[in-house]
């Protein structure tokens, strides 16, 4: 039985993974958090790795607050650089293969067509940076990973942007919502739906683990002032929602205007099926609400 460790096991997509474990019996788990294995140790994670004996890795830690990140570069930098390196090259000293998650955020936005894995990087916001950074020293160290890059991720656990809605819309009569930011909403069951088929498959065939970098959103593109017109809508939240332009949103940290990806590639090597974002939704509403 191969083992599969998942650092970042309490965040969204950590705990995704969890609750899809049970139906992947070839595969025995390990999760980790930072209360468990400190990644930015280097020491600490090529031990804990060689006493696993971990034969996946899947990194699904980060520094993910996009605004707090302009103020703390330095540990941003540790989490979403550092730190995959130590992953990396204990991978690569133990054999194991790694799966990393990177992000949208390594592009503009300035884009109008759906960006593709070998457009240009651009990163204009800290995050941003250390998240380039760490796909960069991952492949230098570990030429052999799979990294995918996802966008606008939410999910029945954690803090985001569908849970935080929905709190806000019982609390107030109306909100105001970015229009001219453009992306994929992501389910994160999708997400770890995909990872975890994608380790099935390098079981199940030869040569079946094909590195690189690939996107994966789920299918449909919507603004942020439409999806949270659409959570109110499949919430029963009566709270009006109203567009807005960025300018009068103002952040810390630059978003991407423009956030789609093209995923033909990842659905061309690993032959899977995305849903479209509006239905992952209601099986995610269907999750909170219970």
């Amino acid at each position: 039985m191969k083992t599969i460790l998942v650092t970042g096991a309490n965040g969204q997509l950590g705990h995704s993974i969890r609750r899809l474990a049970a139906d992947y019996p070839q595969f025995a788990f390990v999760f980790t958090d930072v209360d468990t294995l400190d990644i930015c140790d280097a020491r600490a994670v090529d031990a804990f790795i060689r006493e696993q004996q971990a034969d996946y890795i899947v990194n699904c830690a980060a520094y993910t607050a996009v605004d707090k990140a302009e103020d703390d570069e330095a540990l941003c930098l540790r989490i979403n650089r550092d730190a995959v390196r130590n992953l990396g090259e204990a991978a690569r000293a133990a054999g194991a293969r790694v799966v990393h998650v990177s992000t949208d955020y390594v592009f503009d936005g300035t884009g109008h067509l759906p960006y593709v894995e070998t457009d240009a990087t651009c990163p204009a916001s800290v995050y941003g940076r250390t998240k380039l950074a760490g796909e960069q020293v991952l492949l230098e160290v570990c030429p052999d990973a799979v990294i995918i890059r996802t966008a606008w991720l939410y999910s029945e656990f954690g803090s985001n942007f569908v849970k935080t809605m929905l709190r806000l819309g019982k609390e107030r009569e109306q909100l105001s919502v970015v229009f001219d930011q453009v992306g994929s909403p992501t389910y994160a069951g999708d997400l770890a739906a995909t990872i975890l088929s994608v380790l099935a498959q390098a079981e199940e065939e030869q040569q079946a683990f094909v590195p690189g970098i690939y996107h994966f959103t789920d299918e449909g593109v919507c603004s942020w002032y439409d999806f949270a017109v659409k959570i109110m809508e499949l919430g029963g939240v009566p709270c009006r929602v109203f567009p807005i332009e960025s300018k009068d949103y103002p952040a810390k940290a630059a978003r991407p205007h423009f956030s789609v990806l093209n995923k033909a590639k990842i659905k061309a090597v690993y032959k899977i099926g995305i849903p479209h974002w509006e239905v992952s939704l209601r099986e995610c509403m269907k999750r909170i609400t219970k």
